[in-house]
């Protein structure tokens, strides 16, 4: 059965940590929204690239646009079955937007599933649904983890955790495990 699926997005978001996701989900089925506060479907948004160059932390470079296909003042997050809260830059101004952390709390407290990857974590954080769970993150990000309530999981980066109905992940290397698993929460079924 085909899921809603909402993505919070912003301004350098991290590049794969959307476009794969929202294509790979889309490809399999699942209707996929994209918003941006204070933009509407048909704007773009700039995205960055993250790289692992062996540098002390990751690069950056700039990514791809990537076009919103819904408004987000129009959108009600009732309507939706899942959340996506992809990493990036842009989840630490989203974080300062309550609309943004009053449509995450919804997500936690109906126990819809949820999937975060990377530096999305700390929107989940600032919207303070982390209590008592276990949540993966980029490792800069565990001390938000552990400050909002929640347990850091360290894994590797190509490894995803689920807690419930939250579906986390390091970085971007982590997709088919964090994807596979957000389609194992959400009851996607792929037979081969």
């Amino acid at each position: 059965m085909s899921k809603k699926i909402l993505f919070i997005v912003g301004d350098y978001v991290e590049d794969y940590e959307v476009m794969v996701p929202f294509q790979a989900l889309g490809a399999v089925g699942h209707e996929c929204v994209a918003v941006c506060p204070d933009k509407k479907a048909g704007d773009t948004i700039r995205t960055a690239i993250h790289d692992f160059e062996g540098d002390q932390t990751y690069s950056e470079k700039p990514g791809h646009n990537f076009s919103l296909n819904g408004t987000f003042s129009e959108i009600d997050p009732a309507n939706f079955d899942a959340l996506v809260v992809p990493g990036g830059r842009a989840p630490e101004y989203l974080r300062l937007n309550e609309d943004v952390l009053k449509i995450v709390r919804h997500f936690s407290e109906t126990n819809k599933p949820i999937a975060a990857i990377c530096h999305g974590a700390q929107l989940l954080a600032a919207a303070d649904v982390l209590g008592g769970k276990s949540c993966s993150a980029y490792p800069a990000c565990a001390p938000e983890v552990t400050k909002a309530g929640g347990t850091y999981k360290s894994i590797e980066v190509t490894e995803a955790a689920v807690d419930g109905n939250l579906v986390t992940a390091p970085a971007w290397p982590a997709h088919p495990a964090w994807i596979a698993k957000f389609l194992e929460v959400l009851g996607t079924k792929i037979t081969h």
